[in-house]
């Protein structure tokens, strides 16, 4: 199982829109698939399983002992209790084969103070110890009893240490922005943050009191595999392929420019880097968008009540939508399906020399 962490601590940029639309089309790619909701707003849980029909929340646990949901699955560690972390009951779709939903809940954001303090204390106090390593034991064990290739966990907008510890226990990470002026200062942002989160996730690693917890934490530094840039619009010019508008060229270039010096050079001095040839390999350089995604305009909605990303509408069965607009709406479901396709491949290529 790959650990993929889709994160930016800005809102707004379409985060848990890409992880969805991602995670169907690697399932769609032969991949057996797990998005995990981690941000204790449960937006993606709610894409996933579109409309609920009821006032109680379908993914409470009836035992401690048979977790639901991510903020039950870790609660032996957290509440110590006693009995040990085990595998998730997974939410499989019933739309697309391989799919599956580890659900989120908004208790989550209880343990956000603890672990902060585990982070900082668990050297020296042995009771803190099982803690830092419990959020990747919980994603472990259900992926392996439900023989999952990639978990792809979607995190809330913030630089908390529930964030830090699912981004330094991952395999490797996606930032997903928009192009705009904040999304060029989160950039900035993170190339001072993330290699901050690295040092402390390698000392983490060789703790040996960590070492030795029942959940171990694991010791990984994760690779980046690429940003994307989501929610823009694009205008064909003179029967060309269609691109940014001027407007949001502007910023597209402004972030290229922060991805290409500050981000990169914090990268490869925190190890974050995978060898060139990898990204050559992959044919998903460093100094190229690993997707460029632009607006899904009302789709978007027509997507959600149905509980499918935007490139699996099927216009003529799931909308009223006919003529002139139909033809529209079907150039964009087109370009949406490209751009998603091609970025599940650099993924899987990435991934596979991990």
């Amino acid at each position: 199982m790959k650990q993929i962490a889709i994160f930016n601590h800005k809102g707004g940029v379409s985060k848990t829109t890409m992880t969805f639309h991602l995670a169907w089309m690697l399932a769609g790619l032969g991949k057996r698939v797990m998005v995990v909701d981690c941000d204790p707003q449960c937006n993606l849980t709610g894409v996933f399983i579109g409309n609920i029909d009821t006032d109680d929340y379908p993914f409470e646990s009836a035992t401690p002992q048979k977790p639901r949901n991510i903020r039950d699955a870790v609660r032996p560690a957290f509440e110590s209790r006693p009995y040990t972390i085990t595998a998730t009951e997974l939410h499989e779709s019933t739309l697309q084969p391989g799919l599956f939903l580890l659900p989120g809940h908004v208790g989550l954001s209880e343990y956000e103070s603890q672990l902060a303090v585990a982070h900082e204390l668990s050297n020296t106090l042995s009771a803190l110890q099982n803690i830092p390593g419990a959020l990747h034991q919980a994603i472990k064990l259900a992926a392996d009893h439900h023989n999952i290739d990639f978990a792809l966990v979607d995190m809330s907008p913030s630089l908390g240490a529930i964030n830090q510890n699912l981004f330094m226990t991952s395999d490797g990470f996606i930032l997903p922005m928009a192009p705009d002026l904040f999304s060029s200062m989160a950039l900035r942002s993170l190339a001072r943050t993330l290699p901050k989160w690295g040092e402390w996730g390698r000392k983490a690693g060789a703790n040996t009191i960590l070492k030795e917890a029942d959940y171990p934490f694991r010791p990984v530094t994760p690779a980046y595999l690429g940003a994307t840039v989501n929610n823009f619009r694009k205008r064909a010019r003179g029967g060309e392929e269609a691109k940014p508008t001027q407007a949001f060229q502007k910023w597209f270039d402004r972030l290229a420019e922060v991805r290409d010096t500050e981000l990169f050079y914090a990268l490869e001095a925190a190890k974050m880097l995978l060898p060139p040839e990898i990204y050559a390999e992959a044919h998903a350089p460093t100094n190229q968008f690993l997707m460029e995604i632009g607006s899904l305009d009302g789709l978007i909605a027509t997507a959600q009540e149905l509980a499918k990303p935007v490139f699996a509408i099927d216009l003529a069965e799931d909308t009223g939508f006919r003529g002139t607009v139909a033809d529209s709406y079907q150039t964009k479901i087109e370009d949406v399906r490209s751009g998603f396709k091609s970025g599940a491949e650099k993924i899987i290529a990435l991934t596979d020399r991990f």
